[in-house]
C-alpha cells in the first residue's frame, strides 16, 4: 500500500523536435497539430475521471502548458505550474538530433533507445538529479490527489517514485503521448492506447 496520493500523470503531445528526434530538455518547441490531438485526447480521457478535489499541476514549459491547456482546463479550475516538472535538463545535447550524438546512431526512434543520453548528457543534470527533483516536488504535495502535465523523462521518473521502483526501471515504465496514466495505491495503469 501506498501512502502517496491519487495522481493522474500525461505527458505532453506531439511537438516538432519530437517529430524530428530532436532533444528538447530545457529548449521547447511547439505542440504538432497530432501534439494538439493528443492533448485534446488526453482530456477526452479525464472527462471520464471523477476530478473532485484534485488540483492540477503542470510543468511551465510551453509544451508541456498548451496541453494542461488543452487536456485539463474546463476540469480543474486552476493549473499550477512548478519548475520541478520540467523536463530533464541535458546540457550540451539540447536541441540536437539524437542521431548526432555519441551513441546516438544506435538508437532506434523509440524514447527506450535514447534513454542514454539523458542520463549522461555533458552538462545535464542526470537521472539522480531529476530523480531528486521530482521527489521534492512529491513530497511537497503529499496529500493532495493531483493532474500533473510534465515531459517523458519527467513523467517517468515521477512514476517510478510512486510506484516505488529504483532509477534502473526507468526504461521498463513505459511512455506515450495522448495517453494518461493513473497511480493510485503504489499501481500504474495506462488510461488510453499507447
Amino acid at each position: 500500500m501506498s501512502d502517496w496520493p491519487e495522481i493522474y500523470i500525461l505527458r505532453h503531445g506531439q511537438t516538432q523536435w519530437n517529430a524530428e528526434h530532436r532533444i528538447q530538455g530545457g529548449f521547447d518547441s511547439p505542440l504538432t497539430e497530432l501534439g494538439r490531438a493528443h492533448a485534446r485526447q488526453q482530456g477526452a480521457i479525464l472527462a471520464g475521471c471523477d476530478l473532485t478535489g484534485f488540483a492540477a499541476f503542470s510543468s511551465p514549459q510551453g509544451r508541456a502548458f498548451a496541453t494542461a491547456g488543452l487536456a485539463v482546463a474546463g476540469k480543474i479550475a486552476t493549473i499550477h505550474t512548478d519548475d520541478r516538472l520540467c523536463e530533464i535538463r541535458v546540457g550540451d545535447y539540447e536541441g540536437r538530433v539524437r542521431q548526432d550524438l555519441p551513441g546516438g546512431a544506435e538508437a532506434d526512434f523509440t524514447e527506450e533507445s535514447a534513454l542514454h543520453l539523458y542520463d549522461h548528457a555533458p552538462g545535464g543534470e542526470g537521472f539522480e538529479g531529476l530523480h531528486a527533483r521530482c521527489l521534492s516536488f512529491l513530497r511537497d504535495r503529499r496529500g493532495t490527489p493531483m493532474v500533473i502535465v510534465t515531459h517523458g523523462i519527467t513523467s517517468r521518473m515521477l512514476r517510478l517514485i510512486l510506484t516505488g521502483q529504483g532509477i534502473d526501471a526507468l526504461p521498463r515504465v513505459g511512455g506515450g503521448q495522448g495517453v494518461v496514466f493513473h497511480l493510485r495505491d503504489g499501481r500504474q495503469r495506462v488510461l488510453g492506447t499507447v
